[in-house]
């Protein structure tokens, strides 16, 4: 069987006469047979991955619900005085479910933000390290606790980096000083 009609279901409508005389062979109904089994077997498994794929999006899937009445293209926010260079109109496609959770509200006073819109890290501590390893070289990596964020929030560095900027939390670490 070709594949184009393993792919669109119908023969391939090739030329006639592209063969020799006496090339020309029969299709005995074993090779039918044969064929057909093929067929069926190729279309089972394509079911069956179709009916995989479509259970993972499913249950993937999540139904997002937004008032008709309400839908616009931007949103308008009413931010405070603080962050009045912050600019307050975002599009929709900027739109994602929350979960809000009431522990992860910093107040306004403790974030120093600029008039730049500018935010300068500061690092509280070296709370992990590791060396990932590649062909060639080793990359020495710690994990950083930024001042007013959770642990969960604490991101991974490269130390030599840390180092220059922060020498002071790496009396812990006398290998890498």
């Amino acid at each position: 069987m070709a594949p184009f009609e393993t792919l669109y279901g119908r023969r391939f409508r090739s030329p006639i006469g592209w063969f020799e005389v006496g090339e020309v062979v029969l299709i005995g109904p074993e090779l039918v047979h044969e064929a057909m089994e093929k067929v069926w077997l190729i279309r089972e498994r394509l079911k069956t991955a179709q009916s995989q794929q479509k259970s993972y999006a499913d249950v993937r899937r999540r139904v997002l619900d937004f008032d008709l009445n309400n839908c616009k293209v931007a949103y308008e926010l009413e931010l405070p005085n603080d962050l009045a260079s912050v600019h307050p109109v975002f599009h929709v496609s900027l739109l994602k479910k929350c979960v809000g959770d009431p522990t992860s509200i910093l107040p306004l006073d403790s974030i120093g933000i600029k008039d730049s819109i500018s935010y300068k890290g500061v690092s509280v501590e070296i709370l992990d390290r590791q060396v990932c390893k590649l062909r060639n070289k080793e990359i020495a990596s710690v994990k950083v606790l930024w001042r007013n964020q959770l642990v969960e929030g604490a991101t991974w560095e490269a130390d030599d980096n840390m180092i220059s900027y922060y020498p002071h939390l790496f009396p812990f670490f006398p290998t890498l000083a």
